[in-house]
């Protein structure tokens, strides 16, 4: 260790450390084969967060062996071993009942799981044994936890808030259970963004120059593993009001969007992975069938996975496996021709996504811009062919497809987030659902049922919307479900589940009715609220009763109020009118929706004859400027109790989340004091082991005794006999007790080796430090009041202070060096580092204070020679000046704390201006 290191330690320990709240965030793309963590924190902006492996995603696996849980490449090889307690592609899985098209179809997939209903919900459970079982939301929980495990790593700090990616095509009931499973692992979700929106957007903040207000047109093509998406935005600057005045932002708006939810890499290798198992089956090396066999299937499934990868980029390639079933082993040689045989209805379905995005927005490929690929899907050749045939154009490859959609997520989460500031970038998202309000009304025909679409195919959001009920005198209901989706495909239709969503009951109407309802009072209907937020879920936020009430001007005029306006006329002179209330800054105009017949962009009859009746009223007051107004029309809004049910899919109550989160800390718990005993193991048979080649060397040799190496030796020995023997099976106390005991026979040698080590630097610095503190003294003699009597800047006291401090640190560092070098090397140091440091530590303290006041000293009169002269030596005695004290080499810890709801203090980002291509690692702010 160098002496520098020592010294900025001591620094520091003198240093007082002011820690800071939290400020990170993170973002997570949880795919159904990979998961990325994005992190954001002060230093470290847009960053990809490495896992245990120092890699840059992780595959979506964990398993659960011998009570142990493990994540990624270490779970991918126990499901090698044994594939039913491997647990993967688990995000189609949320949110799903037993008999569910995509729970079906997961079945026939991987045969090898247990799944069963939950009763209490409605959902699935996987069975892991008689006593355990696990639901979809569970197992996520589990990964959002090690994803933050990661981002803390990376950010070294805490991290609470998080954006999350999600695939577009996930209803209201998939998205709820998501921000549940975030729920179970202790995080707080800023948003839910949809995927293709986040690849949008991190394609977006690198191009910012290159917009203006006319609409640039970018298609986004993403394969994934499980689905595939089309997506049309469009770019360009709009003009906001949102802080009082008029900026100007970019804008990425979604048009248009087409799915295919089964269509992806997964089918390919598994389709690849069957034919490999017929293959083997047709070489007829064992009797037994390799489909009934699932660790042989998990196997086959990994080499098909490979192979498929392979196949991208070469024309042919062996597959092989050894000891497959029976310990016999597979080779077989297979062609990308013979691939693409086996996918022939699959490459039929790659073009129809696109087709349904243009469909959807309501455009031409003509306009499109770009073509940009996303998804590891894409690298297929012959998927590529197929998209070039159908959009006649050059597809573009200069994103990173394994990364844009967590760094638009993080940029995202920064946004969002209370501790950064960022350049803005504005998201208008698309709905793929469209939902509607259907409710009961009595007519003379008897029961009528009504339907009014709330948002529409494609409408933008996040945004509110108001349906306003007029018939309705009594307490009812109303419901929202999916409107019409003939768009989709009939298969697309029943993946999608459910289309009930919520029941929602208004109860108290017929009260709030009697109660505001009179003589001069209208009823302009029961108005519920709703909105759907950022995250694409609907929420219903209030309901109340709407009143207009035509009132008396005078008897709305209170008592003082009167008087105070005839002391005003009085005492005031002129009289000045005042609003009856302060104007509120602008707000969106909120869409309202009636329970009638009329068309919704109609205006109600009652509105028109109340402008007819204004402008009348207008001529009236022009005709006769003296008549005075006398009633005036006041709004009332009345509170209605509203409680919802949910039709499809049921959320976590209050006791199944405790339950659930109780099953994950004891699951933590068991993966700590797993993690904690590995580790213990791993330093005490490291230590050993580095102990027992140490004492081979000549360093440790001189510097030890005979008895000192024989008693270390032989407790390392023992340790390892006993590692090797009764102690592979201890726990962590018992190898952290063991590691104790040997680190206690060795404290003493390994701290003698250390000073013989760092005792020569230690007195290089030393030796320098005399040597300037002299040449210090012999220039501050300069400044005596013996020598310049009328303005001097030392007492002869504290010249003579430091020229014994400087001789007895002289003379107290020959007499230890003599005594240290007669001293044998296993002897205890009489000349340790310590020493020389505290003795140097006395010199700077004393020299720093001299230095300090001929730097703050002024001279009393100006003599032009004698100032000359003055100048000069200062500027000799700063030169010499200790290397070790000069003040323009401080270190200081400056951190900035933001205040509460304050954005001046945020950290900004800024995207860089270089646009990263798909082979680099990540993205620059």
């Amino acid at each position: 260790m160098k002496l520098s290191i020592a010294l900025l330690s001591v620094v520091l320990a003198c240093v007082g450390i002011q820690q800071v709240a939290s400020l990170a965030v993170m973002s997570v793309d949880f795919g159904s084969e990979w998961m990325k963590v994005g992190i954001v924190s002060p230093g470290v902006p847009m960053e990809i967060a490495l896992n245990k492996e120092s890699k840059r995603k992780t595959p979506a696996v964990i398993s659960f062996r011998d009570n142990v849980r493990l994540f990624g490449e270490d779970a991918q090889t126990v499901g090698l071993r044994f594939p039913k307690q491997a647990y993967s592609y688990l995000l189609d899985l949320l949110g799903k009942s037993i008999d569910h098209p995509l729970v079906k179809l997961y079945q026939e997939r991987f045969p090898y799981y247990e799944i069963v209903p939950d009763v209490d919900r409605g959902t699935i459970l996987f069975k892991q044994d008689d006593d355990t079982f696990f639901s979809p939301e569970e197992l996520i929980a589990q990964f959002l936890t090690k994803a933050r495990e990661f981002a803390e790593s990376g950010a070294q700090q805490p991290i609470k808030e998080c954006v999350l990616t999600v695939p577009g095509f996930f209803n209201q009931v998939e998205r709820n259970a998501l921000l549940e499973a975030a729920e179970l692992a202790g995080l707080k979700v800023l948003q839910l963004i949809n995927d293709y929106t986040a690849v949008a957007l991190n394609y977006g903040i690198f191009r910012t120059k290159t917009f203006n207000e006319t609409a640039q047109y970018v298609m986004f093509y993403d394969m994934g593993a499980s689905s595939t998406t089309a997506t049309l935005v469009s770019y360009q600057n709009v003009k906001t009001k949102e802080r009082g005045f008029v900026e100007t932002h970019p804008q990425v708006q979604i048009l248009g969007v087409g799915y295919d939810r089964t269509l992806g890499g997964l089918e390919i290798q598994l389709r690849l992975r069957d034919y490999l198992a017929e293959k083997f089956n047709d070489m007829k090396k064992t009797s037994n069938n390799v489909f009934e066999n699932p660790r042989a299937l998990a196997k086959l499934f990994k080499e098909a996975g490979r192979l498929k990868n392979v196949l991208s980029a070469n024309f042919e390639h062996y597959a092989q496996i050894e000891s497959l079933l029976e310990e016999q082993d597979f080779k077989i040689l297979v062609t990308r021709d013979e691939l693409e045989s086996l996918i022939p209805d699959l490459l039929e379905r790659v073009t129809y996504p696109v087709k349904q995005a243009l469909k959807t927005s309501q455009l031409s490929i003509d306009i499109v811009n770009q073509v940009v690929l996303v998804g590891a899907g894409t690298r297929v050749p012959k998927i590529q062919e197929m998209l070039q045939k159908e959009l006649r154009q050059d597809l573009a490859k200069n994103l990173n497809t394994d990364e844009a959609a967590v760094m638009g997520a993080v940029y995202k989460a920064a946004d969002l987030s209370t501790g950064f500031k960022v350049t803005k970038f504005l998201t208008k998202d698309a709905v793929l659902f469209p939902i509607q309000i259907v409710f009961h009304r009595e007519t003379k025909e008897g029961i009528k049922t009504v339907k009014r679409t709330l948002f529409g195919l494609m409408n933008p959001y996040p945004q509110k919307k108001i349906i306003t009920f007029n018939k309705h005198t009594d307490d009812f209901s109303f419901t929202a479900n999916y409107a019409d989706l003939d768009y989709l495909p009939a298969g697309e239709i029943l993946n999608i589940g459910s289309k009930d969503l919520n029941e929602f009951h208004l109860t108290g109407v017929a009260d709030a009715l009697q109660k505001n309802l009179g003589e001069n009072a209208e009823s302009k209907g029961i108005k519920a609220h709703f909105n759907l937020d950022e995250s694409g879920i609907l929420n219903l936020v209030n309901v109340e009763l709407v009143v207009e009430k035509t009132v008396d001007a005078s008897e709305e005029e209170g008592t003082l109020s009167k008087i105070g306006s005839t002391l005003g006329k009085l005492f005031g002179g002129q009289e000045t009118e005042h609003p009856a209330e302060t104007p509120q800054a602008e707000e969106k105009p909120v869409h309202e929706i009636h329970d009638d017949d009329r068309p919704e962009d109609a205006k109600p009859a009652e509105n028109k004859s109340k402008e007819d009746k204004a402008t009348s009223g207008t001529d009236a007051k022009n005709a006769t400027e003296t008549k005075e107004v006398k009633s005036k029309m006041v709004t009332h809004k009345e509170p209605i109790k509203s409680s919802e049910s949910i039709l499809s899919i049921n959320g976590l109550n209050e006791q199944q989340f405790e339950k659930s989160l109780e099953k994950i800390k004891k699951l933590d718990k068991i993966e700590k004091d797993v993690n904690r005993r590995a580790s213990a193991l791993n330093n005490l048979e490291s230590f050993v082991i580095d102990v027992q080649n140490k004492l081979y060397e000549d360093e440790y040799i001189s510097a030890s005794t005979e008895e000192e190496v024989e008693a270390i030796l032989k407790a390392c020995s023992e340790v390892s006999d006993w590692l090797y023997e009764d102690g592979s099976e201890a726990d962590a106390d018992t190898y952290e007790k063991k590691l104790d005991e040997v680190q206690a026979l060795t404290r003493d040698l390994f701290a003698r080796v250390w000073e013989h080590r760092e005792r020569p630097e230690a007195l290089k610095a030393m030796n320098s430090m005399l040597n300037h503190s002299s040449v210090f003294l012999k220039t501050a003699k300069n400044f005596t009041e013996a020598v310049n009597p009328d303005n001097f800047v030392f007492k002869e006291s504290e010249i003579e202070a430091l020229d014994k401090l400087i001789n007895s640190t002289e003379e107290w560092k020959e007499k230890l060096v003599r005594e240290q070098t007669e001293l044998e090397s296993s002897k205890p140091p009489k000349l340790t580092v310590k020493s020389l440091m505290d003795k140097m530590a006395a010199l700077d303290r004393e020299v720093k204070f001299l230095v300090n006041k001929l730097r703050n000293f002024r001279p009393k009169k100006v003599d032009k020679k004698r100032d000359t002269v003055t100048n000069a030596t200062a500027e000799e005695a700063n030169s010499t000046l200790p290397e070790k004290v000069e003040e323009d080499e401080q270190i200081e810890d400056t951190v900035e704390a933001p205040e509460d709801g304050n954005n001046s203090t945020k950290e900004q980002i800024e995207p860089s201006t270089t646009e990263k291509n798909d082979g680099d690692s990540h993205s620059e702010l």
